[in-house]
């Protein structure tokens, strides 16, 4: 694959399916070698076990994964370097990680939009983009979808770069300034 430089930090947002994982996967694979799978999820049942198994699957070799359900800013920190690649899999599954963890989701968010701007090397995030569809009809619902929204506009701001997929469509929304 060729080798096309990204910009330090990219947002990729889309629905359940849509093909965000493996647009932003793509991205990553378009860089040098130094590619690191930063997972949020844990496998809470058979199912989610199975999701998480087909994603490695799909990775294939060449990637190195490293697990952090919570404190995403410290790893991002610790874990960039110019001579790596980072890909976020993926913001939404870290939110529901904070909420269940009753930390302070607002302190978090702003934790991790001050630290983007100086990581030593690129960061792909990806996030589910789940303000589309009916108003939930439950409190804990709401208010994932609420800070969901909040989460990912913070994020689109400090983003150079944000991308929208649908049905596997990448949209370019935001683009780095020349």
């Amino acid at each position: 694959m060729t080798s096309l430089s990204i910009p330090p930090v990219t947002l990729v947002l889309g629905g359940a399916r849509s093909g965000k994982s493996a647009h932003a996967e793509k991205l990553v694979e378009g860089q040098p070698a130094g590619w690191i799978y930063l997972a949020t999820a844990t496998a809470g049942d058979g199912e989610m076990a199975e999701r998480i198994n087909r994603h490695r699957e799909r990775r294939g070799d060449g990637w190195r994964t490293v697990e952090e359900p919570l404190d995403l800013t410290a790893v991002l920190q610790a874990e960039t370097s110019a001579n790596s690649v980072i890909l976020v899999d993926c913001l939404t599954l870290w939110l529901s990680n904070i909420l269940f963890a009753e930390l302070d989701v607002e302190h978090e968010i702003k934790r991790l939009v001050e630290c983007l701007p100086g990581l030593a090397g690129p960061v792909v995030l990806v996030s589910n983009e789940v303000g589309l569809g009916i108003v939930p009809d439950n409190a804990l619902a709401r208010r994932f979808r609420d800070d969901a929204g909040r989460l990912n506009q913070a994020v689109a701001a400090a983003a150079d770069s944000v991308i929208f997929v649908a049905a596997g469509l990448p949209l370019s929304l935001k683009q780095p300034s020349a």
